[in-house]
């Protein structure tokens, strides 16, 4: 079995998307649940899933990045996970908690990568002009939302759409394009899925 930790900031609707599909004859089941923010309402879905959840509230920290990525690393490895996946985990990571996961951490992108790395990406789209927009399944590397694509979903942006329209479209292609995704990758397939 292939175990699986999610990482979480909100209320983890994705987290919640890869859970229920690791089950029957998926190779991976989730581990634990962790999050930067002890409130965060993901954390009382994963267990109400009935996965393990804890919380490393990133303010304690202050701007100490590191020290952070230190104490949440150290939760994660109890764990022992074959795979990490970033399900709306707003917190950027050091080069050094990236490299102890490298080739087995993924991220979901609310955009079509390589257009609109970080934040606002709807906002930008529709203000560029774009007929398309989507979510993209990467591994995470030392650069923000840079790793190699392992999956793309597209959603046409609709005349008179705003941010939050357009947001609501790509989240229901999130959840049907991670979870696909993520059983390509414990299954061993590394090529790009686009759907």
């Amino acid at each position: 079995m292939i175990r699986v930790a999610i990482l979480i900031s909100g209320g983890g609707s994705n987290m919640v998307k890869l859970v229920e599909s690791m089950v029957g004859d998926h190779p991976a089941r989730a581990v634990v649940v962790g999050s930067n923010d002890p409130a965060a309402a993901g954390l009382r879905r994963a267990e109400a899933l009935g996965v393990a959840s804890f919380a490393v509230d990133h303010r304690s920290f202050g701007r100490d990045r590191a020290a952070f990525d230190a104490a949440l690393l150290q939760r994660l490895q109890a764990a022992r996970p074959d795979l990490v996946c970033l399900a709306g985990f707003m917190r950027i990571l050091t080069p050094q908690f990236v490299s102890h996961f490298a080739g087995r951490m993924l991220n979901i992108h609310p955009s079509l990568l390589p257009k609109y790395p970080g934040l606002h990406t709807h906002a930008r789209a529709i203000a560029a002009g774009d007929t398309e927009a989507g979510a993209t399944v990467h591994e995470v590397t030392g650069e923000l939302d840079a790793g190699p694509v392992l999956g793309q979903a597209r959603v046409p942006v609709l005349p008179g759409d705003d941010e939050h329209s357009l947001a609501t479209r790509v989240l229901e292609v999130e959840h049907r394009l991670y979870p696909a995704v993520l059983r390509r990758r414990a299954e061993g397939i590394t090529t790009p899925l686009y759907i």
